[in-house]
């Protein structure tokens, strides 16, 4: 009978402590490159959410003035709906942010801001969760939607909409003013167009002024980037933006 025995082990496995062999630098790159490739895929994916969710759903804006004092306040950031009106319809109440509809923004300052703040803006601009053009474009609140008669005012001060007076908790007015308007006025908004004012009202420059421009002080649908709909900073002031429905709760649609 013959005596057999195991073959002797490798060095490497008697020893644990030996190099590794060449094959195995290869399997190391191949692991470092399979990580930096999912890092780099799963950065473009989170950019290509952000970029649809900026250009489909929702954006940041920040207030630069005290025209919609107090529901807003200025440096406030504001998230914005961008489904409203292309899906969702504009409601009297809804405080909406649009384009300048024609030279509505003319000879209004610039706000400063430290290049800290800027870029900062600009870098969170990219993903949606922020906007550098903000100057760009106006927030109101809206009075009155296509085919609406509105009115300022009655005895009591009050605007009327199709006839009936509401009550407008949202409005700031100097102390002593017993009208919610500075200004009288009557007019009819076209169809496919808004009449928006301030909550500030003896410090806007909305509707009312702009009468003279292209739009007539009407502001197109087309212009609407969306329904501003909560408060996002600060902190402190984080909150669900009102469009205060039983305000209008009574005013029938217009003839």
């Amino acid at each position: 009978m013959t005596d057999e025995t195991a073959p002797p082990a490798s060095a490497a496995a008697a020893d644990p402590s030996a190099t590794p062999t060449e094959d195995s630098a290869p399997s190391a790159g191949r692991q470092v490159a399979g990580f930096l490739r999912d890092v780099v895929i799963i950065i473009a994916a989170a950019l290509i959410i952000s970029f649809l969710i900026k250009t489909f759903l929702i954006r940041s804006f920040f207030i630069p003035s005290a025209s919609m004092q107090p529901t807003l306040e200025i440096d406030d950031r504001i998230i914005v709906n961008q489904i409203v009106p292309e899906l969702v319809p504009v409601n009297r109440g809804d405080v909406v942010v649009f384009r300048d509809p024609g030279s509505w923004l003319r000879g209004v300052p610039e706000q400063p801001r430290t290049p800290v703040e800027a870029a900062g803006d600009w870098l969170l601009s990219l993903v949606g969760l922020s906007a550098s053009d903000s100057e760009e474009h106006l927030v109101k609140r809206v009075i009155g939607v296509g085919g609406d008669r509105v009115v300022c005012c009655n005895d009591l001060g009050q605007l009327l909409i199709n006839g009936v007076p509401i009550n407008e908790p949202y409005v700031r007015t100097p102390a002593g003013a017993s009208d919610v308007s500075g200004v009288d006025f009557q007019v009819t908004v076209p169809d496919g167009a808004l009449w928006v004012m301030g909550d500030n009202r003896y410090e806007s420059s909305d509707s009312r002024y702009n009468r003279t421009g292209d739009a007539e002080g009407f502001v197109p649908l087309d212009d609407v980037v969306g329904r501003a709909i909560v408060i996002s900073w600060p902190l402190d002031r984080w909150i669900w933006l009102d469009n205060y429905p039983l305000t209008f709760d009574g005013v029938e649609p217009a003839e």
